[in-house]
């Protein structure tokens, strides 16, 4: 059966042309002549039986058709690219991935241990992209997610595979400072290393509070969790959007912040943040894995493998 596939070419000049709605500048930018890139996207209409630009008085158009065709052909395009350049790199051995993922945890948790990938799995390279809301991959040059949210959200996402990393525990933390503050005002005794022990839930309701403007509800949740009535102020204080900024004005002593420890490890453990209270409560969403319904390329499944024993491995040492 033959298959209706233009030449390579044929699409790099109308490609460049679309983007620049120009022959003239296709044609420099591909070091052809104007004519070329002409008799090139003539013949292209001719086998697609379709119109792609409209000639004007100045120059040419693109038609609607040829806009979204346009569209398309930039994404095969720019992914021929990307694999032809993977497979330069490692001479047919190994191979990329292309990863969509959440802003934060790719960068305090993923990319941390990326080193691990590289010393179990040298042939493996993963480029990532920020997505934070679920997509089709037929859409998309991504060949997985890492995606945070609740199981139900996971389970409407049409034509995927999920695989759970691990949940998303919150637990109160802030600035050994704050933290040795609140101990001295409550008349706790302090001893080697008594602030950073921890305070009862009851006292953290009394002390400022940082939420997280994506979880408006997080500390009345964790009071509630732990039976605490009296929280008065549970939803106060400063908002923030991001984990990223509540952890820094948390280390910044500006109040005491619920957060997923697997973002904070850093933190952690150069001593800028400490557990204000060692109770976490589960959070509703979880971390996964989520690639195309069907079975996994052999360097998709190595990764999905290695990035299971990380999430059961816990922190970095």
């Amino acid at each position: 059966m033959r298959r209706h596939l233009p030449s390579t070419q044929a699409l790099a000049c109308f490609e460049a042309a679309a983007r620049h709605e120009s022959y003239t500048r296709a044609a420099q930018e591909l070091a052809l002549t104007q004519s070329a890139v002409s008799r090139q996207i003539l013949a292209l209409e001719e086998q697609l039986g379709v119109q792609l630009f409209r000639r004007t008085r100045h120059g040419v158009v693109l038609t609607p058709a040829g806009r979204h065709y346009g569209q398309q052909v930039a994404r095969w395009l720019q992914g021929l690219e990307r694999d032809t350049l993977d497979v330069m790199a490692h001479q047919g051995h190994g191979g990329a991935i292309s990863l969509a993922a959440v802003a934060t945890f790719a960068t305090r948790w993923l990319i941390p241990r990326l080193p691990l990938l590289a010393a179990r799995h040298p042939e493996i390279v993963v480029h990532i992209e920020t997505q934070t809301r679920p997509f089709l991959f037929t859409d998309t040059a991504f060949d997985a997610a890492l995606y945070a949210g609740t199981p139900e959200q996971v389970a409407n996402w049409p034509g995927v595979q999920a695989q759970l990393l691990m949940q998303e525990d919150v637990v109160p933390v802030c600035s050994p400072r704050l933290l040795e503050t609140a101990a001295q005002q409550l008349g706790m005794p302090r001893g080697t290393g008594r602030a950073h022990q921890g305070l009862p839930p009851p006292a953290l309701a009394r002390l400022p509070l940082l939420q997280q403007s994506t979880r408006p509800y997080g500390w009345r949740q964790w009071f509630d969790a732990m039976g605490v009535l009296d929280a008065p102020r549970a939803l106060e204080g400063p908002r923030y959007e991001l984990f990223s900024m509540t952890a820094a004005a948390a280390a910044h002593g500006l109040g005491i912040a619920l957060m997923p420890p697997m973002l904070i490890e850093a933190e952690i453990a150069r001593g800028e943040l400490v557990v204000a209270c060692p109770r976490p409560l589960r959070g509703e969403r979880g971390y996964y894995l989520v690639s195309p319904a069907q079975p996994q390329p052999p360097v998709l499944a190595a990764f999905a493998g290695w990035l299971q024993d990380m999430a059961v491995a816990g922190p970095l040492a």
